[in-house]
């Protein structure tokens, strides 16, 4: 089979529109001979006519012509658009921590869709490790997350920063102390329950042994939310900087919030990939983000 080339697609596709080879060549400013070459090759390469030949040099395309010839100008009118920029861009691939999505992701999509409707975004909630592989891999466009278990390789905006706090139950002896807070030293060695998820945990971690301080961690859990269930049931004190509205776990136990005072803050990012031009509407979503984020809110209580 001889290779068929853009040029002869061109050509043949020139030749219908016009309805002859000698009105194709001219508007395309070549010889019709050299069109009339070209249109053999590439039907000797497809192994059927393209075009009926008519007295007087008019030609119409045979039954497999019309289908191939309106397929083959298809491909050539989204290639042109192709070359020209026109094609429609990707969505924006944005990623948001697990823990964060409930409380941050919704109302920011909501707003991004009101203040740039034209540009689509494919939101994924995602664990710490996959969102910091998936900016390594070009994966993600941009990440809302805290700044833990990301490289160098990684450009960071801080959007809010956030104090740890500890979860007790209603009826927990610290829970009176919820205006105040509670220090470091006050957690050591209490029970504590922790979200499993390796950054964080490894992180809660540091903030006592930087102290010397003891870690006793009596219940790892999958979710936030099930770390909340379980110290407003009395199993320990759960720590987290997370911090979802309410004070009643989903079980609809009580609970309270305390402020650890002298462990610092951290911040919730925007995370992209260092060195890496994002394409015009992720790199426009980069730029709104800031603005249009809800920083946390202390917990409203309930009734």
């Amino acid at each position: 089979m001889l290779p068929v080339t853009l040029r002869q697609i061109e050509y043949a596709t020139a030749t219908a529109r016009c309805g002859g080879v000698t009105a194709a060549a001219e508007a395309l400013n070549v010889s019709q001979p050299a069109l009339s070459v070209a249109l053999a090759q590439l039907e000797q390469a497809l192994g059927q006519p393209l075009f009926l030949r008519r007295p007087g040099g008019r030609i119409t395309p045979t039954s497999f012509g019309r289908g191939w010839l309106a397929e083959a100008q298809a491909q050539l009118d989204a290639l042109t658009r192709l070359m020209s920029g026109e094609t429609p861009a990707a969505p924006v691939r944005l990623a948001c921590f697990e823990d964060l999505a409930p409380t941050h992701l919704a109302p920011l999509l909501r707003k991004l869709a009101a203040t740039a409707p034209d540009i689509a975004i494919a939101p994924e909630i995602l664990p710490f490790e996959t969102i910091a592989e998936g900016l390594r891999a070009d994966r993600i466009d941009l990440a809302l997350t805290w700044d833990l278990g990301l490289d160098g390789s990684t450009d960071r905006r801080a959007l809010q920063q956030i104090a740890p706090h500890a979860v007790v139950a209603a009826n927990h002896p610290l829970a009176a102390q919820s205006r105040k807070g509670i220090s470091l030293a006050a957690l050591a060695g209490q029970p504590l329950i922790l979200a499993d998820q390796g950054p964080s945990l490894a992180h809660m971690r540091a903030l006592f042994a930087a102290r010397d301080l003891p870690f006793t961690v009596a219940h790892r859990t999958a979710t936030i939310d099930l770390m909340r269930s379980f110290a407003a049931n009395g199993f320990g004190i759960g720590l987290s900087y997370t911090r979802p509205a309410g004070r009643r776990s989903h079980d609809g136990a009580r609970l309270v919030s305390l402020p650890i005072t002298d462990a610092g803050t951290e911040p919730i990012i925007l995370a992209r990939a260092a060195g890496n031009a994002l394409p015009p509407p992720a790199e426009r979503i980069a730029q709104l983000i800031p603005g249009l984020f809800t920083p946390s809110q202390d917990p409203d209580g309930d009734a």
